[in-house]
């Protein structure tokens, strides 16, 4: 487990050994295929300040390699905020007079089919509070039981739960466990977390390794940027990466970038570790110079300008258009009613987003391919590590925008998702994916669907 590779760690030594690093140490890193702890800490240590624009470049080198110019589109659906937990940075902590709501199947089953109506959505990521007494296993079961005809990528953000809990919602349809350890340093993880399940710093961190020994291998993990030193919960975040990889042959398939931000009753102003758009920036490049292979996600807690910052340096990721409030597709949440765990920085509208990922060359990707083919877990890690991923994420890319542009697209959209396609075919170097990708086209634009490599 690793909480108790943690238990064996002086985060006082590790502080001092990231500020003990030289230039060369950072020189060194930046030189191999493959980073060790020792080479995270040279990467985020003072000593790499002056190498911020070589390491822009080696990041973006590494994201294009093996992501190629695809944009992996989610969305988020918030079926409860109902929470035991008394997080000093949440809005769903329990002491704050929200509204609480946990929805019915009847309403989450609407809440699906207004997601599908705004885009060929296949990646649904489920998210609760932490109310297991109320909204436990078989609440979420339920959940995936009734989303499994709408969405064919189904993962949870949920409360840490048992090795046999992970089992059966993997039964249940559940394709991937999210889980952010918010920070690794224990003494402020208890101060942050002074109530409430989510308090036994342990079991949190533990998460992870339950969840790949109850059969999910696509893990995703996190830290909230800003409850402590960026430095320290960095090199803790790439440590459990290693921890994921070493003890089960899969690191984790994603690695989420969010910071801390205001909510309902939190100011984010008060959080004296809150990061800058630098430093943000920063991290995201690091991040995906130390594992090149892993998905990195950025939410709409970032802004336009903020994400836009960042696309190029490592983001493979992204969520448009989502609601923070609980449920709110259906039917839209009104201000004072407000249920949201936090604030949304970009509030455009999907198509939106669509046209915008478009104008700076991006192919936004509704593709599940990988996980209706079977690529999922070391299998899929193999090809992002050779970069063979790029030969079927790129046409599997332009048939879902195609899916979009058909049925979804504003009209200025359409124009732009054409020309992307039209261009983007070209380049694809098979002859014969282009060729049945082209077929696949056509059959997209007579009203046929469902086509992957």
């Amino acid at each position: 487990m690793f909480s108790d590779e943690l238990e064996k760690i002086s985060w006082e030594e590790t502080t001092k050994a990231i500020y003990s690093k030289t230039e060369a140490d950072v020189i060194r890193a930046l030189g191999k295929s493959r980073c060790d702890v020792d080479d995270f800490m040279a990467l985020i240590s003072p000593a790499a300040e002056k190498f911020l624009e070589p390491m822009a470049r080696l990041s973006k080198k590494y994201t294009e390699e093996r992501f190629g110019r695809t944009m992996s589109m989610f969305i988020p659906l918030y079926i409860t905020n109902s929470c035991t937990n008394s997080c000093v940075y949440c809005g769903f902590h329990i002491s704050n007079p929200m509204a609480r709501t946990i929805l019915t199947p009847e309403e989450i089953e609407n809440e699906y089919k207004a997601i599908k109506k705004l885009a060929p959505f296949e990646n649904l990521l489920i998210v609760t509070g932490e109310n297991p007494a109320k909204a436990g296993v078989p609440y979420l079961a339920r959940a995936l039981d009734l989303a499994k005809p709408y969405f064919s990528n189904l993962k949870i953000e949920v409360m840490p739960l048992k090795t046999e809990e992970y089992e059966e919602l993997k039964a249940h349809g559940m394709n991937g466990v999210i889980c952010f350890q918010e920070t690794y340093h224990k003494e402020n993880y208890e101060k942050l977390h002074p109530r409430g399940p989510k308090s036994n710093y342990a079991y949190h961190t533990e998460a992870m390794d339950r969840a790949m020994q109850g059969g999910i291998d696509d893990v995703g993990i996190g830290v909230l940027f800003g409850l402590n030193t960026y430095r320290y919960d960095f090199v803790g975040l790439l440590m459990h990466a290693e921890h994921l990889e070493a003890t089960y042959g899969v690191g984790p398939h994603t690695i989420s970038v969010p910071r801390i931000c205001s909510a309902d009753d939190i100011d984010a102003s008060t959080f004296e570790n809150a990061i800058s758009d630098e430093i943000f920036q920063k991290i995201v490049a690091v991040i995906r110079i130390s594992v090149p292979y892993t998905g990195m996600i950025i939410s709409t807690r970032e802004s336009q300008r903020s994400r836009e910052k960042v696309l190029a340096l490592g983001v493979s990721q992204i969520s448009g258009g989502s609601r923070t409030s609980v449920g709110g597709y259906a039917t839209e949440e009104l201000p004072e009613e407000n249920s949201a765990q936090f604030d949304v920085s970009d509030h455009r509208s999907l198509d939106e987003i669509v046209a915008w990922l478009l104008k700076l060359g991006y192919i936004p990707s509704f593709c599940t391919a990988c996980y209706r083919e079977g690529r999922t877990g070391d299998r899929f890690m193999s090809l992002v590590k050779t970069g063979q991923i790029a030969n079927c994420c790129a046409p599997n890319a332009l048939m879902t925008l195609q899916e979009y542009l058909c049925d979804y697209a504003s009209p200025e959209t359409r124009q732009l998702a054409e020309d992307m396609i039209r261009k983007q075919m070209e380049e694809i170097p098979n002859p014969a994916i282009r060729k049945r990708a082209l077929e696949n086209l056509e059959r997209i634009a007579e009203g046929k669907r469902d086509f992957r490599f």
